[in-house]
């Protein structure tokens, strides 16, 4: 198919298909009722998880603690996220999705497995899976998967 692409194309390639995956992705998530989340607040969603604490947030994303807390903070603006004292250690506070950010997180991952079957579609079974399992086998820098250090 583009058999003839050169290795260095692959950076452009994999930030082409992130791209075009993320902003269908939003494209999606604001018919289903959340136009107002970007990509960040995707991201620092998932890097909460069932919830953590601002420290854990920081590190999950690669940021300063300020930075986390800022971007909590805009995450407990759009009702997506709440944080409550940590009854372990009253000095911690601990960042917990709401109902409004579980349902955002699960339209994502429905979002995103619709957008991976048109890729499916596309080039087969096969090719997915071998470039799922590649992506997942390469080295990323000693960055986790929600690190958006440069984002911010």
């Amino acid at each position: 198919m583009h058999d003839d692409l050169p290795d260095n194309a692959v950076p452009f390639l994999l930030l082409a298909s992130f791209r075009g995956l993320i902003d269908e992705l939003h494209r999606r998530l604001a018919e289903r009722g959340f136009g107002d989340v970007r990509a960040l607040h995707g991201m620092a969603m998932q890097a909460i998880g069932g919830g953590c604490t601002a420290t854990e947030l920081a590190k999950r994303l690669g940021v300063s603690k300020q930075a986390a807390a800022k971007t909590a903070q805009a995450l407990g603006a759009l009702g997506l996220l709440h944080s409550e004292i940590n009854p372990r250690d009253r000095r911690e506070r601990r960042l917990n999705p709401t109902p409004r950010g579980n349902l955002m997180l699960a339209e994502s991952g429905r979002i995103l497995t619709e957008l991976v079957g048109t890729w499916r579609e596309t080039v087969g079974d096969d090719d997915v899976d071998i470039t799922i399992r590649t992506l997942a086998a390469t080295d990323h820098g000693r960055r986790s998967m929600t690190d958006v250090s440069d984002w911010l």
